[in-house]
């Protein structure tokens, strides 16, 4: 959905600009491209298992380094 502004007569250029300004501020463009813009995507099944799994080999492997006397 477009937002248009048409100039009126005798209208300077600054007061059309600031009415555009003010309908794309009430229409909550900016808004809604900020929410999807900033927006964490929800990681897939897959990603969360091999992190899981990569994150307890690494416990595991800090727990024999640390019984080793490496740590």
């Amino acid at each position: 959905m477009p937002i248009t502004v048409k100039k009126k007569e005798g209208e300077s250029a600054g007061s059309v600009i600031f009415r555009f300004s003010k309908k794309v501020q009430q229409s909550g463009v900016f808004l809604e491209n900020k929410r999807r813009r900033f927006s964490k995507r929800v990681p897939n099944a897959r990603s969360v298992h091999e992190s899981a799994l990569h994150r307890l080999a690494k416990k595991a492997e800090y727990a024999k380094m640390r019984k080793e006397g490496l740590i």
